[in-house]
């Protein structure tokens, strides 16, 4: 016979009014109210209430009732399945908080939104009852459950555990999601492994230098550096940015980049312009080499300094023309104006200046005199065309501020007129000899570090001179700070620019000769 909301209603009352010694007595009245979630949508949003009300009186009950909630939770009724799951917190005590958090984690897969909010506003609730057993539910649908319940599941730790406060994020806690997040590292997707790396490195326990070098060792793993790289896969390579751009926060003068450092340098470089882009639109060489030039300042002792250097050497060669040849009349001959490439040049520039003061040396020690000759008149070549365009930046710029400067065209001068100014930087100290590598830049693409602002001894009327020579009493920085007198507007633009995201990059390059002098601004 069906239970009807009589039959509950009366139940209801006989285990309301019992005392809490007798209560245990009245298992039949527990019972009818369980074959309630048989009855229709009425008797049925009645149980989910009821179950949960006495399920700690009837702990023998325990797997009916809650099997009992957990028909509810499947219902069609969309309206039955959102009662019954906001009550499921309600039996997450002792030994059951495992499975109501293994429930929890399979109703993720909902495609209804209020009911999928409803489940994470329940896994929340569960968590500050128990979040080691809540965990282990998670980890479990992780691990072994369907992929679209492990996708969201993965979601929700990443997102939800930083909110959690410390009583209940404790190191206990944080320790075994580590343990735990590193058994689902095995066998990840792309997007799972920028996820999961986001949960961790958030975890207060690894906020210290072991921990950020435990989080390095872990995305060592992934990146796979002990395999030489296939330049034709894009998974591979794709796998290789992907890795490199988890790892970047964690590099500092205690956490050490040398091995990616290495890589790039023993297995990217020589491969660079055979690099297959993931992303259609992406310039994959710049990419490679904004990533690197992030991480060089973070390298250490390095076991193959000189053949590293070498390679960073070849290559800035290979984006800094010689200039083209004339003819009798001074004339440039009919040759194509070699393009000045200052986005890559800006990034190995900046890489090589930061190997080189490992072995300030090199230049003069390990590069003949015809090579080092040949360098720097590529050198001296660039810097005459970074004058040109550096002034004519300034001129384009000048006067403008706020919505002025963030039209396209102008954040893309900006974004041009730091490049030019850091190569400058970087190439007077090339000049100087012996060669000096104490000059600071940031990198066009990464936020200005403020400093306090340092007057000069003596005021320079150069903007950009070809020599390159820097007066000692002057701090390299207090110079820099004079030229710079444009800054890049802040806002939206200014948190973009050079970002990881594909699709972002902006490069500028501009041909150059004696007579003629033209640029190309060129988004991609």
């Amino acid at each position: 016979m069906a239970v009807t909301i009589e039959d509950l209603y009366r139940n209801y009352g006989l285990l309301a009014d019992a005392s809490k010694d007798n209560i245990s007595q009245h298992k039949d009245a527990y019972q009818v109210i369980l074959n309630g979630v048989k009855g229709g949508p009425k008797e049925k949003r009645l149980a989910a209430q009821f179950i949960p009300k006495f399920f700690s009186s009837f702990p023998e009950m325990a797997d009916a009732a809650i099997n009992a909630q957990l028909d509810l939770c499947e219902d069609e009724d969309v309206s039955i399945r959102r009662q019954a799951i906001k009550e499921l917190p309600r039996f997450a005590t002792g030994e059951n908080i495992l499975r109501v958090a293994d429930i929890l984690t399979q109703l993720l897969q909902t495609d209804d939104t209020a009911e999928f909010n409803q489940v994470n506003a329940a896994l929340v609730s569960i968590f500050k009852i128990d979040a080691r057993g809540t965990l282990g539910g998670l980890f479990s649908q992780i691990l072994q459950g369907e992929d679209i319940v492990r996708e969201r599941a993965i979601k929700f730790l990443s997102g939800k555990l930083k909110t959690l406060p410390e009583d209940v994020m404790t190191k206990e806690v944080e320790d075994y999601v580590f343990a735990e997040t590193k058994k689902v590292l095995e066998d990840v997707t792309g997007e799972e492994f920028v996820l999961l790396m986001r949960l961790v490195s958030g975890l207060r326990v690894l906020q210290t230098v072991n921990g950020r070098q435990q989080l390095v060792e872990l995305v060592v793993e992934q990146a796979f550096l002990e395999q030489a790289l296939n330049p034709a896969d894009p998974d591979t390579v794709d796998r290789l940015l992907q890795c490199t751009r988890q790892a970047l926060p964690l590099f500092s003068k205690n956490v050490h980049s040398t091995r990616f450092v290495t890589y790039f340098c023993e297995h990217v470089l020589p491969n660079l312009s055979t690099l297959t882009s993931p992303v259609a639109e992406l310039d994959i060489q710049l990419e490679v080499l904004k990533l690197l030039a992030e991480m060089s300042p973070f390298c250490g002792d390095m076991d193959k300094l000189e053949p590293n250097l070498n390679m960073l050497f070849t290559k800035l060669l290979e984006f800094m023309p010689l200039p083209p040849e004339e003819v009798e009349n001074g004339e440039n001959s009919a040759n194509e104006e070699p393009k000045l490439q200052f986005s890559y040049v800006e990034c190995l520039l900046f890489s090589f200046h930061q190997l080189g003061k490992k072995l300030p040396d090199f230049l003069i020690d390990k590069v003949d005199a015809e090579q080092l000759k040949d360098f720097k008149i590529r050198l001296q070549y660039f810097a005459r065309g970074l004058q040109v365009y550096i002034r004519q930046l300034r001129v384009a710029l000048q006067g403008k501020t706020g919505d002025a400067l963030k039209t396209e065209e102008n954040k893309i001068k900006v974004v041009a007129l730091k490049i030019t100014n850091n190569i400058n930087v970087l190439i007077k100290d090339l000049f100087h000899n012996p060669p000096s590598f104490k000059s600071t830049v940031t990198l066009s693409w990464k936020p200005v570090q403020k400093t306090e602002a340092v007057a000069p001894k003596r005021p320079s009327g150069e903007e950009m001179g070809s020599s390159g020579s820097t007066k000692k009493q002057i701090s390299p920085q207090s110079r820099r700070d004079a030229r710079q007198i444009y800054n890049p507007p802040s806002g939206k633009y200014s948190a973009t620019i050079g970002n990881f995201n594909y699709g972002e990059e902006h490069s500028v390059a501009f041909s150059f000769s004696g007579h003629f002098y033209k640029h190309c601004c060129e988004a991609s």
